[in-house]
């Protein structure tokens, strides 16, 4: 799953990076208020964290003008200014949450697994679609009552996109855009056909389906 991380502190920004990347989430990095429009147009997010203060720009400003284009994907704000009046302009602005600096990383992922699990229409801790369970702190899948299952890291980053977005044909490119963040080195075209054959091992081959010259989709039913 693909996040733009919008934050002109590099040192905060690289920190920020990492956690997410344990966490299974591919991060591309944003300084600027002009960086992030030209990524917005070319990348395929799910989440945005956006910081208000920017050197070009204000990222409210950044904020409003996504709202009115339609980007619809979660937003949440991360920024020093801590007043409620503030707050209550970012989330008038159409910002999802509000995260004020210092914060605990633990509290920015819980809020992160929340913002997306409402965009997905699930409520519970654990992602749950057909019966395939996946727990995201653990990072570990079952099926119905059988045993958990310890994913690897890119093992459970595909498998958590797909089970957000069942029944959806995606493409090899737009999951390996999930998968990976724009600094990372390209990945091989097969590699996604190696880890849609080790779900299927663990999950059988019937719950990810072929769409042949289209891509891939976990059906829900």
């Amino acid at each position: 799953m693909k996040l733009l991380l919008v934050e002109d502190d590099a040192l905060l920004s690289e920190s920020l990076a990492e956690c997410l990347e344990e966490a299974g989430y591919s991060t591309d990095i944003a300084a600027t208020v002009q960086t992030s429009r030209a990524l917005v147009n070319t990348e395929p997010y799910s989440l945005a964290i956006l910081d208000l203060g920017l050197p070009d720009g204000s990222g409210l400003e950044l904020l409003r003008q996504w709202r009115s284009q339609r980007w619809s994907v979660p937003i949440l704000i991360l920024t020093a200014r801590d007043g409620w009046t503030d707050k209550v302009e970012g989330l008038r602005a159409g910002a999802d949450d509000y995260l004020t600096k210092p914060f605990h990383e633990e509290e920015l992922l819980a809020r992160l697994q929340a913002l997306l699990r409402r965009r997905s229409g699930t409520l519970a801790s654990v992602l749950e679609v057909n019966d395939i369970l996946l727990d995201e702190d653990r990072q570990q899948c079952r099926l119905g009552q059988g045993e958990w299952q310890t994913l690897t890291s890119t093992e459970f980053r595909l498998l958590r996109y797909l089970m957000h977005y069942p029944d959806r044909v995606h493409s090899k490119h737009h999951l390996l855009d999930q998968l990976y963040a724009l600094e990372q080195d390209a990945a091989a075209p097969n590699l996604i056909e190696v880890y849609i054959a080790r779900l299927r091992h663990r999950l059988g081959r019937e719950r990810i389906v072929t769409r042949r010259g289209e891509g891939y989709m976990l059906v829900s039913t």
